[in-house]
């Protein structure tokens, strides 16, 4: 079984699920989770987690995203992108440079209203099935961050932007916004998911490629293990004495850690810092913290090799 997680490039017409159904063949293994949807017309980077990874899968949703868009002005639909119907045609009679102004002003904190055509749920039911039965319910605001937004090609109604954002940022929900800032309206015609936290698109494999490298025993090399995604975090290694401990997910004294030099571990640990521990051979466990209150090391966040044999 594979165990850690491959950056998919996601092509138009799949949906998050079909990537993870198909992969579940590629890879022969069921344990396997996607990071976060991306819209079937959508394409670019998916992470996909694979065996103990996929407790790894809220993390990277939580990750910066980066997506390029094309964004219309004039046209306003049901859907807030090209797929959807049609409700409004306005001329558009603001500047170029008005638009600039809008679109910059975007940038900061503030709160979207998710879309209708979304996967979320209102009392256990699903906003995109309640809008294809024609309901329109009440959407709270949720709080979202736009970090970088920069123009990157003008062709006037038309623009292609570059966003940097937070986790649960609508992009086709700001390309209305947007639109409705300026009276004219916005739909976004074409979406590119270009960057989920360290996963970058120019690094990621197509559905086709991947198989290619299944069927040549090669699918391993693209495979990114589970403790690069905490290389940040000092390593630590548990002593012989306390492998049973660790296997058990228990936390850990300071005298059973000792550095990858074998040095043993500073009186001046400071309190809640977390590390990567290892065991025998060099085996990655997981992530602990340490509690100077109670002087131990508490796992935050485990893998253990014994459960990743499982299906």
């Amino acid at each position: 079984m594979y165990h850690g997680i491959i950056n998919v490039y996601k092509e138009a017409g799949f949906t998050s699920h079909d990537v993870v159904a198909k992969l579940r063949g590629i890879c022969k293994q069921k344990k396997i989770g996607h990071t976060g949807t991306l819209d079937p017309d959508a394409v670019g980077v998916l992470p996909v987690c694979l065996g103990n990874g996929t407790r790894l899968c809220d993390m990277l949703t939580d990750r910066t995203k980066e997506y390029v868009a094309r964004l219309r002005l004039g046209i306003v639909t049901d859907t807030q992108d090209a797929s959807g119907t049609i409700l409004r045609e306005s001329k558009v009679e603001v500047s170029p440079e008005e638009v600039r102004r809008v679109i910059a002003s975007f940038v900061g904190d503030s709160m979207q209203v998710p879309p209708m055509y979304s996967a979320l749920k209102v009392n256990g039911q699903k906003l995109y099935e309640l809008a294809r039965q024609g309901r329109e319910v009440e959407r709270e605001a949720r709080p979202v961050s736009i970090y970088a937004l920069e123009i990157l090609e003008e062709a006037y109604p038309e623009y292609t932007i570059r966003v940097e954002c937070s986790k649960g940022t609508y992009i086709r929900t700001l390309c209305h916004d947007i639109g409705q800032k300026l009276g004219c309206g916005g739909i976004m015609v074409h979406l590119e998911r270009t960057r989920v936290g360290e996963f970058e698109i120019g690094q990621a494999y197509t559905l086709e490629q991947l198989q290619i490298l299944s069927d040549k025993g090669q699918l391993d090399g693209v495979v990114v293990p589970v403790e690069k995604m905490f290389d940040s975090l000092p390593a630590l290694r548990v002593k012989s004495g306390a492998m049973k401990a660790l296997k058990n997910g228990n936390p850990l004294k300071a005298a059973e850690l000792e550095t990858e030099e074998e040095n043993t571990l500073s009186d001046e640990i400071a309190d809640g810092s977390q590390n990567r521990i290892y065991g025998n051979g060099h085996i990655f466990y997981g992530v602990y913290e340490y509690r100077k209150e109670r002087g131990l090391f508490y796992p935050v966040k485990m893998f253990l090799p014994e459960q990743n044999c499982k299906d």
